[in-house]
């Protein structure tokens, strides 16, 4: 608790007003915002991940502390806490990762999320399952997680696994579902723009227009 208090004292120290209050209407007034910027955010704690990765132990006690803050600094500090020590995290920590994917969830810290559990899926082949489960999640914030999670993977991308959970979010009116289908697309064109081209021409006509318009970007 006395780093979750040290932090918060780092916080109020560098707000700046105005600046909270422009981030605070990004966010379409969802959260409060102390109002510093990501890189001055990020090197207030830097030394602090840089120590707690060589402790090789992640403090859950002082995330769920910071997670229940109501400023959004702190959920942005717990997503780069877990993404400094990604390579500790297991399967069994799921439990820890949803309760904080199902609170206050909005695409900044879900998309955060997202890159943490991709990560994880090239450790654990059984992220590749709950990920087709995910994909038909009732909430859509974690159908969009399960689309997204491959992002970066270049040539290690599994299209059938794309393909199959890409498949299960077609039909959807949701932005932010239909934006996760192109997003996904077009991170993957840039390796293998064919096996892309070819499946907007497949499925065209089940696909919303943001999706293919997204998807085809860089085609």
């Amino acid at each position: 608790m006395d780093a979750y208090l040290r932090l918060k004292k780092q916080f109020e120290i560098n707000g700046d007003s105005k600046k909270a209050v422009k981030m605070t209407a990004y966010m379409r007034y969802l959260f409060p915002f102390y109002g510093i910027p990501s890189p001055k955010r990020k090197a207030i704690y830097k030394g602090f991940l840089k120590a707690e990765k060589q402790k090789k132990e992640i403090d859950w006690d002082l995330l769920d502390a910071c997670y229940a803050d109501e400023y959004r600094e702190f959920q942005y500090f717990v997503v780069d806490y877990l993404t400094t020590m990604k390579k500790f995290l297991t399967y069994d920590d799921l439990p820890h990762l949803m309760k904080y994917i199902k609170t206050k969830p909005w695409w900044d810290t879900i998309d955060g999320f997202t890159r943490i559990i991709g990560h994880m899926g090239l450790k654990d082949a059984r992220i590749h399952d709950l990920m087709l489960i995910w994909s038909k999640d009732d909430d859509f914030w974690i159908r969009r997680m399960a689309i997204n999670h491959q992002l970066g993977r270049k040539a290690k991308t599994n299209t059938q696994l794309l393909e199959q959970i890409l498949l299960n979010n077609f039909g959807s009116s949701e932005f932010f579902i239909n934006k996760a289908i192109g997003w996904s697309l077009r991170d993957y064109s840039k390796t293998n723009p064919e096996w892309v081209r070819h499946f907007i021409e497949t499925y065209k006509d089940q696909m919303d227009a943001l999706s293919i318009r997204e998807a085809s970007k860089y085609l």
